[in-house]
């Protein structure tokens, strides 16, 4: 029986030399699920991170602040604490292989190479927990990523990105309602292009009529 989580996560580093950077699409997930919903992060340091609880709908946030490789230490902890079994965790983070402005709501699988998860794995011994994917884009270079990551995206990334989030948004109450089915259908679909996709698209044309 699938059930709702009792624990959401999202992946960032802290540090407001970090906190508009393409890595931290996790906490802008959750500052704004927070903020809508009326809760409260604060510091735990017993939790190694900001967490806040949703007495009435049982559930916490949680925002590692032990930065991203480490990130595996804050969710333990919380996890132990509150017996939160690994399939009640949804883990929301950046992900590459996916463009601006799309999102991939998933359970367990492959971990494709993003240390946070690695580290969260490891700790909870099983890499059978949710996760949100929030697509930043890929540099095309391996030897860029982290270069990439640890930068901020584009205007008009920014603004597929937080369209992105839009819809994760939308897609809380039925998470919520553990109808997990009906939220991947909604999160998975492809959008309309986004304004990244129709800019470069313009900008190309623009090129072929010279």
């Amino acid at each position: 029986m699938e059930v709702a989580p009792r624990l959401v996560v999202g992946l960032g580093n802290p540090g407001a030399e970090y906190s508009k950077t393409r890595h931290n699409a996790g906490f802008w997930f959750c500052e704004r699920l927070a903020a809508g919903e009326h809760v409260e992060l604060a510091r735990e340091s017993r939790f190694h991170g900001l967490v806040g609880q949703s007495r009435r709908a049982g559930y916490s946030i949680l925002l590692p602040q032990t930065y991203m490789n480490h990130s595996g230490q804050a969710v333990g902890a919380l996890a132990r604490f509150f017996r939160i079994a690994p399939a009640e965790i949804l883990v929301v983070h950046d992900e590459l292989d996916i463009p601006p402005g799309q999102l991939r709501l998933k359970f367990g699988g492959g971990l494709g190479g993003h240390n946070g998860l690695k580290d969260i794995a490891a700790h909870l011994g099983t890499q059978d927990f949710w996760r949100l994917r929030i697509g930043i884009g890929h540099p095309g270079d391996r030897a860029e990523v982290i270069n990439f990551v640890l930068k901020a995206p584009r205007q008009d990334e920014q603004a597929d990105i937080d369209a992105a989030i839009d819809r994760a948004l939308g897609c809380w109450p039925l998470i919520a309602r553990a109808e997990w089915n009906a939220a991947m259908q909604h999160a998975n679909a492809k959008p309309k292009p986004p304004k990244s996709t129709k800019l470069a698209a313009a900008t190309h044309a623009n090129k072929d009529s010279i």
